[in-house]
């Protein structure tokens, strides 16, 4: 070991990030522990090329190596992008590979490699949002502009079909209006999530007023809801429209797939000790005895836009939206929302909040 090998190892060791130096024979030098870490090797006299096996990061080293050879310094380091697998996940990770070159004649290639996978993952998600929303205006966009040139055309002066055409474009247009609501709501809840709200809230009179907001739509589709409440709870910290908005949504999602005729369950529990929580929680169950849902679904039911059955959840009035608001609130307010679903047995969706 050289002494200019040497004096890099304490800078690699205090480097966040795996980091390699590489010399001109693609030997590794020195590793740093993150490094060592991610390989779960040694590394020290192996080959980069035995860890860097992928073409677009082994181009990047080579183009390193070879400007280390001509005595180059690049005005840049060269960057490349790299998968990385574990039994356990899969890491993309931003390779940089830099040549170094000081006067005492020493010369290698530094590689760093950062994980982005939070990143790309949230520009993936950015993306697909986008796409989405596009998507979900577009299509009553058209149905509308459909309807108008039929109506300046083939309809004009039909009295029945213009009232027939009217009230479709009234449909898509209140669908549109629930849209746009959804995503003001959605933003401010991420925009607020950070900040925990501390007003008292009685969680027995938010789903009573949750309730008497339902009433007609309850009443209308002939729903049985067995409410166990629990009046004489202590209050929670917690902002009660929010809260409003979380048991509305699961409640009104508990009618319309429990199907007309069902009956909905809502309990109000205390419950002193939950994993994860430090302190005694309020716990709210919500569950309907509809068709229940494929167990494959139910860790995407809080994502934007997704939906078990779309067309079901479009002639329902849904957004796709409604869990991604509930889940963002519960965050706000530092609780946990849970859901089980059985097949042919219905739904249990769970939200405990802490009571202090």
């Amino acid at each position: 070991m050289t002494a200019d090998t040497a004096l890099w190892g304490p800078l690699l060791d205090a480097l966040p990030d795996p980091a390699l130096l590489v010399g001109p024979d693609r030997r590794i030098l020195r590793a740093n522990p993150a490094a060592r870490e991610l390989f779960a090797a040694p590394l020290v006299g192996a080959s980069a090329m035995s860890y860097i096996r992928q073409p677009e990061p082994a181009a990047a080293l080579d183009r390193g190596l070879a400007a280390l050879a001509a005595g180059e310094r690049p005005a840049a380091p060269v960057e490349a992008r790299m998968i990385q697998t574990t039994p356990t996940r899969e890491s993309i990770l931003r390779v940089t590979v830099a040549p170094v070159i000081v006067d005492s004649g020493f010369a290698a290639v530094l590689v760093t490699l950062r994980d982005v996978s939070q990143v790309e993952h949230a520009e993936q998600q950015r993306r697909d949002f986008v796409a989405n929303v596009s998507h979900e205006m577009r299509s009553p966009l058209t149905v509308l502009a459909g309807f108008i040139e039929t109506l300046k055309g083939p309809a004009k002066g039909d009295a029945a079909a213009t009232a027939s055409f009217l009230d479709i474009m009234e449909r898509e247009a209140q669908r549109m209006s629930r849209l746009v609501s959804d995503l003001l709501s959605l933003s401010r809840v991420e925009s607020e999530e950070r900040v925990r709200p501390r007003a008292p809230v009685s969680l027995s009179e938010v789903l009573r007023a949750t309730l008497a907001a339902l009433r007609p739509q309850i009443e209308e589709a002939g729903i049985v809801v067995d409410f166990a409440d629990l009046p004489d709870a202590p209050p929670i910290p917690g902002d009660r429209d929010q809260l409003v908005q979380v048991f509305h949504n699961l409640i009104e999602n508990a009618m319309k797939y429990g199907g007309s005729g069902g009956r909905v369950d809502i309990r109000i529990d205390r419950v002193e000790q939950v994993p994860g929580f430090s302190g005694p929680v309020m716990k709210v169950c919500v569950r309907d005895h509809g068709d229940g849902i494929d167990a494959l679904h139910l860790p995407r039911l809080t994502e934007r836009f997704y939906r078990v059955d779309g067309h079901r959840s479009r002639a329902m009035g849904g957004t796709g939206l409604g869990l991604a608001i509930v889940k963002h609130i519960v965050n706000r307010h530092r609780g946990r929302l849970s859901i089980r679903s059985t097949r042919g047995e219905g739904s249990t969706f769970a939200v405990v909040l802490p009571t202090a």
